[in-house]
């Protein structure tokens, strides 16, 4: 029988895999697989959940959201574990699971996984750490940071948006360089988004991006006087599209590698963790891993 290990968090989105776990397993045993599930937990280090895997395992399932994701993925190259993925959406957004088209029952995710074969996908890198979906700065991006854990497994997705409007409230600008072979830029920016993925919040800004052609999206919000850019903000926060607005606005290009430098005071985040300090050295790794369940 193939082997599956099966790395879940207890805790995402409202605990939503206590409710599936069995129906999971069942799936898996009624396709021949022999599923070893490992619960992720802060008292014991990540590496416990790698024990025994290698090329004889099919596949790894992760179930959780984008920082669960982002975690397993960090940790499958710190110990060089290289076995396709599929991932189950049960955490409170899932937006790299969505940007795979993962279906949100979990039943039918399961099968999508069992049924498809290992397709290669971009990742991307900012210094030394890899992300899945998205990296940022600015305004708005460390929402996920700010949220009660309990309070956003209560209210789920809902939590992002209203920590995302009083965020809105209190505009600051930020001075940025941004340097890469497509796009120099030096000036003030609101929110800056380097995306692998193509939503954050589950607002869909980056729709033009694709997981394996070899490019990040890039998307900066640049400074602009308050009247003009509450409308704009409040416009993406509704999950508008970014066409029709202009190069003083917003900026919007694609590259394999950029470098960003900041002075201000500035958090990142990387799938909703927090991300390194400034400067930031961001590049897309083609073909870095194997996902399962990939629906173009």
């Amino acid at each position: 029988m193939k082997k599956v290990k099966l790395i879940y968090n207890p805790n995402s989105g409202e605990k939503r895999i206590a409710n599936v776990l069995d129906d999971i397993i069942r799936i898996y045993q009624e396709n021949n697989y022999t599923i070893i599930p490992y619960r992720l937990n802060k008292e014991e280090h990540i590496s416990k959940a790698f024990l025994g895997v290698d090329d004889t395992y099919d596949h790894l399932l992760i179930a959780g959201g984008d920082g669960t994701v982002n975690m397993i993925l960090n940790s499958m190259k710190e110990f060089d574990i290289n076995v396709p993925i599929g991932i189950l959406p049960t955490g409170t957004a899932n937006d790299f699971a969505n940007a795979l088209n993962i279906p949100w029952d979990i039943t039918e995710a399961v099968k999508c996984i069992i049924n498809s074969i290992p397709q290669k996908i971009d990742i991307g890198k900012i210094n030394d750490k890899y992300f899945i979906n998205v990296a940022s700065a600015g305004m708005f991006t460390d929402v996920s940071q700010k949220i009660n854990p309990e309070f956003k497994n209560y209210i789920g997705r809902v939590s992002y948006y209203i920590t995302g409007i009083e965020e809105a409230l209190h505009l600051r600008k930020f001075k940025m360089k941004v340097n890469s072979e497509e796009v120099t830029y030096e000036g003030d920016m609101y929110l800056m988004l380097v995306f692998n993925g193509k939503t954050a919040g589950n607002l869909n800004l980056a729709y033009k991006a694709e997981l394996d052609d070899g490019y990040l999206d890039v998307i900066i919000f640049k400074g602009m006087p308050i009247p003009k850019s509450i409308p704009i903000l409040f416009n993406v926060l509704k999950g508008a599209h970014l066409e029709g607005y202009n190069e003083n606005e917003i900026l919007y290009f694609k590259t394999k590698k950029v470098r960003i430098e900041c002075d201000d005071d500035l958090k990142t985040d990387v799938d909703g963790e927090k991300g390194p300090d400034f400067p930031l050295d961001i590049e897309c790794i083609k073909d870095e891993i194997e996902i399962l369940g990939f629906c173009k």
